[in-house]
């Protein structure tokens, strides 16, 4: 039997040269500088994938076998990477710059990447979202080169969900990037977690009492409808709510006082139900059900550079043909503002008719 094979599902991109009419129009659009929509938000901070490819097959992200991957020659290099981001920083007023995957880690120039980034004038902050698999032997290089801080992705600390979520029998490499991560003093360490039902929502209790005993910040995220097989299902996914309830079996929380400011984690105090102890703090992600469209900041590049304004969007707009033809800062800046403009005001997953993107989560970048 042939194996199926899986394309990324990438959409035909916005054409960005003088014949096409395809950017949104920015005729009725302020004269900023800043990566501003029309709804009155102001994109600070940069999602940007290095890679599509992971060595994990999570179940809500990825099939278990057949995806096909981009050649390298159509990934940014690093010296793209660098220069959109400067560009970002620069001309669009991008304060913060989140490198994601696929799995960052997978490229073997991180660290030349980072440098570069941190070696801007106007310096932004610089984190990075990883699975953590051979971070222990790279977290020391990537803090001097400048990473401030990560989040990991793990859904379970039980060696058989882990494998069964991931389809890789591999915990033990992610929990040993976690302690060079703390080793090589990145703080905060953020974990981001993934419940599905059945499958490891009744291990949360366990996972925020494990990784608050390790000062890790738990970050608990609602399933969203970007998996490659497109087997996600409102009527079963986690909530936030289910979360909360969860957790109140054996934990107090409390909404903490400071403004959420754009941040998509809802933050709560968490302290031990039986005894009253304060324990440290958890998050909640809730894009489905309460979602934060209205303060969202973010703008996002794929890793072939191309704008995507929205996880859910359906349009990209492509930066890479422009970088490569000899286009100038200040042109490419336009284009990333005019894409920005187009921005829609939400994702629609509240909507009848919302339809998944085509894209998977590896391909485009969490």
């Amino acid at each position: 039997m042939t194996s199926r094979r899986i394309s990324l599902g990438m959409p035909t991109p916005r054409r960005t040269d003088d014949t096409a009419a395809a950017l949104p129009d920015v005729s009725d659009r302020p004269a900023t500088p800043a990566l501003a929509d029309r709804f009155g938000r102001e994109a600070t901070d940069l999602r940007l994938s290095l890679t599509d490819f992971c060595n994990l097959r999570c179940t809500y992200c990825m099939p278990a076998s057949g995806m096909v991957f981009l050649p390298k020659d159509q990934l940014l290099s690093a010296e793209e990477v660098v220069r959109l981001v400067r560009i970002g920083v620069e001309h669009l007023g991008i304060e913060q710059v989140r490198f994601t995957g696929g799995e960052p880690l997978t490229r073997p120039d991180l660290e030349q990447i980072i440098a570069g980034v941190a070696a801007l004038e106007q310096r932004p902050d610089i984190s990075l979202t990883t699975n953590a698999i051979g971070l222990d032997h790279r977290a020391a290089r990537l803090r001097e080169a400048g990473l401030d801080r990560i989040n990991v992705s793990l859904d379970s600390v039980v060696s058989e969900t882990f494998e069964r979520l991931t389809r890789r029998p591999l915990l033990h490499r992610v929990l040993a990037g976690i302690d060079g991560a703390r080793a090589a003093g990145l703080s905060p360490i953020k974990i981001n977690a993934v419940l599905l039902p059945g499958v490891n929502d009744h291990e949360l209790p366990d996972l925020l009492d494990w990784c608050l005993d390790r000062d890790l910040q738990l970050r608990v995220i609602e399933q969203m409808p970007l998996d490659a097989d497109h087997i996600w299902e409102r009527d079963t996914m986690v909530t936030a709510g289910d979360v909360q309830g969860m957790l109140a079996e054996r934990f107090l929380l409390a909404p903490v006082s400071e403004a959420r400011d754009g941040a998509p984690a809802e933050l709560f105090e968490v302290a031990d139900r039986a005894t009253g102890r304060p324990r440290g703090r958890v998050g909640i992600i809730a894009s489905v059900t309460r979602p934060f469209c209205a303060d969202c900041r973010r703008t996002r590049l794929t890793a072939e550079g191309r704008v995507r304004t929205c996880l859910f969007s359906r349009e990209e707009t492509d930066l890479r043909a422009a970088l490569r033809s000899g286009a100038d800062d200040e042109h490419i800046a336009q284009i990333w503002r005019a894409a920005q403009w187009g921005k829609k005001a939400g994702h629609g997953m509240d909507r009848a008719d919302f339809v998944q993107p085509e894209r998977p989560m590896s391909a485009i970048g969490g």
